[in-house]
C-alpha cells in the first residue's frame, strides 16, 4: 500500500463498506506508513500514540480484525504466532528470518503455478480453496544482509 491521501483512505474504507472513522483512517495511514514491514498491532499502536494519545490498544487491533475481513489487510502469523499485517492482498508469500523477526514479500508465477496444479490433480474434500500463501521460515546465514530471492538458470 503506497502512501494514500486521507481522501484516497476514506474512498478505500467506504468501498469496503466501513464507516470512515478518525480511528480507522489514522490506523491505515500507519499501516500504509509501515509498509513492507509487516507490523504489528503494537507497532501499529506506537507509531499512533503520539499524536493520537486516546486511542487505545484494543481499538487497533479490533481496527486490525476488521480490515483484514474486508479483505483490505492480510494477516500474516509468524513463528510463536504473533500477528503480523501486510497491506500487499495480492497473492503473494512470506519468507521468515526466526532470528531476526524479519517478513519479506516474496511473488512467484511459477510457484502459484505448481501450487494451483497440484491441488487441481488431487480431490480435497469439504474444502474449497479461495487462496494460498506459502511461508519459508528459517535464519540469516549473513545476519546484515538483507533476504532476497533469485532465479538461477537451469
Amino acid at each position: 500500500m503506497q502512501h494514500l491521501t486521507r481522501d484516497e483512505i476514506r474512498q478505500s474504507l467506504t468501498t469496503c463498506g466501513l464507516k470512515a472513522t478518525h480511528q480507522r483512517i489514522v490506523v491505515l495511514e500507519a499501516v500504509a506508513e509501515l509498509h513492507g514491514s509487516h507490523p504489528t498491532a503494537e507497532d501499529i499502536f506506537q507509531r499512533l500514540r503520539p499524536a493520537n494519545p486516546t486511542i487505545s490498544l484494543g481499538t487497533v487491533y479490533k481496527t486490525l480484525d476488521t480490515f483484514t475481513e474486508t479483505g483490505m489487510l492480510r494477516r500474516v502469523v509468524s513463528e510463536g504466532g504473533s500477528k503480523r499485517y501486510d497491506s500487499n492482498t495480492m497473492t503473494h508469500s512470506h519468507i521468515y528470518c526466526s532470528k531476526t523477526k524479519e517478513i519479506v514479500d516474496f511473488e512467484d508465477e511459477e510457484l502459484e503455478q505448481l501450487l494451483l496444479k497440484f491441488f487441481s490433480e488431487r480431490k480435497l474434500e469439504n474444502f474449497e480453496i479461495k487462496g494460498f500463501s506459502v511461508q519459508l521460515t528459517g535464519c540469516k546465514v549473513e545476519p546484515d544482509k538483507k533476504i532476497s530471492i533469485t532465479r538461477v538458470s537451469k
